[in-house]
């Protein structure tokens, strides 16, 4: 198969999972001691993109699909939780055009495979 299908599709997966750990971190906004947490596109897509990396500490796309990260150097509030809405929100509307996005170029890819099928008949 294509690589740009495995990037996509990967990509897809990626902010499936990015909206699922932003949607927890807003319905526990209000739970003490909570952490938000966040998930790194650049951990999950490294080896289909290809990431050239200069450190030996750096990640080389090993990482599964459901890695998480804990969000660090935000402020905490009184209760120790460290989740402000206005960046959830923020970060679920460029989730939620990043999700949609890359599932515009597969739909786009499929209809050109399509149509070259169709052609060389």
């Amino acid at each position: 198969m294509d690589k740009g299908f495995r990037i996509l599709e990967r990509l897809v997966q990626a902010a499936n999972i990015r909206q699922k750990v932003i949607s927890s971190n807003i319905a526990n906004a209000d739970t003490p001691g909570f952490k938000a947490k966040d998930v790194k596109f650049g951990n999950l897509l490294g080896k289909e993109m290809n990431l050239l990396t200069t450190d030996k500490k750096h990640v080389g796309g090993t990482e599964k699909v459901s890695a998480r990260e804990e969000v660090e150097g935000s402020l905490s509030w009184e209760d120790r939780n460290n989740v402000e809405l206005n960046n959830e929100v923020a970060k679920m509307t460029e989730n939620a055009l990043l999700h949609d996005t890359a599932v515009t170029l597969l739909a786009a890819k499929i209809k050109m495979f399509k149509i070259a099928i169709s052609r060389g008949r």
